[in-house]
């Protein structure tokens, strides 16, 4: 059994709709130093970090990765959630839409035929949950708005694409049982509009 602590990056200087990589903003970084001083006083000793590849989810790390003085791992899985669509305009629209509904509903089939952007998708959402089953120790992990809420519909068979919303910088824990996820405790969450 291994205790995940799961962490959304930091407030990022630009939103999903007008920039594909932002780094952080200053609250952001706030942000960051705060998650590396809630992790340090759980745990005495430094743990594995996992980062998303996203600049805002490794400069997010990096205040805990400077303490613990090791580099971050990159994986690639819990990564943001892949888009249909490279415009960001268009890509905006699109995953407000998805939000607000559930899985089913975001990878319709036609006649039970997905196409290849819905196989992508299902294949993603199944990586972030194998990511964190596959871990064998206890492990920090910085990640996305959407990929945490995968782990949490997975720990509480939630098939909404959104089941809360963790704010930026919360820390969300999870324990590997067997082939599941255990939900121990959810992040803080957001009142203000996601990015």
């Amino acid at each position: 059994m291994a205790r995940i602590y799961m962490i959304r990056h930091g407030k990022a200087a630009a939103g999903w709709d007008s920039d594909p990589d932002p780094g952080l903003d200053d609250l952001g970084r706030t942000q960051s130093e705060a998650a590396a001083q809630d992790i340090m006083q759980r745990e005495q000793i430094a743990l594995p970090i996992l980062s998303s590849p996203l600049r805002r989810c490794r400069e997010t790390a990096a205040p805990l990765a400077a303490a613990w003085k090791f580099e971050p791992v990159i994986e690639t899985r819990v990564a943001e959630v892949p888009s249909p669509t490279d415009d960001l305009e268009e890509r905006g629209r699109w995953l407000r839409g998805v939000m607000a509904g559930t899985w089913a509903e975001a990878v319709p089939s036609s006649g039970g035929a997905h196409t290849a952007y819905d196989t992508k998708l299902l294949t993603w959402r199944q990586s972030v949950v194998d990511a964190l089953l596959e871990l064998k120790e206890d492990t920090v992990i910085f990640s996305h708005f959407i990929a945490i809420n995968v782990a949490v519909g997975h720990a509480l068979e939630d098939p909404r694409v959104i089941s809360f919303r963790p704010d930026n910088g919360s820390v969300t824990v999870f324990e590997t049982k067997g082939d599941t996820l255990a939900l121990i405790e959810k992040g803080r969450e957001a009142d203000t509009k996601v990015n």
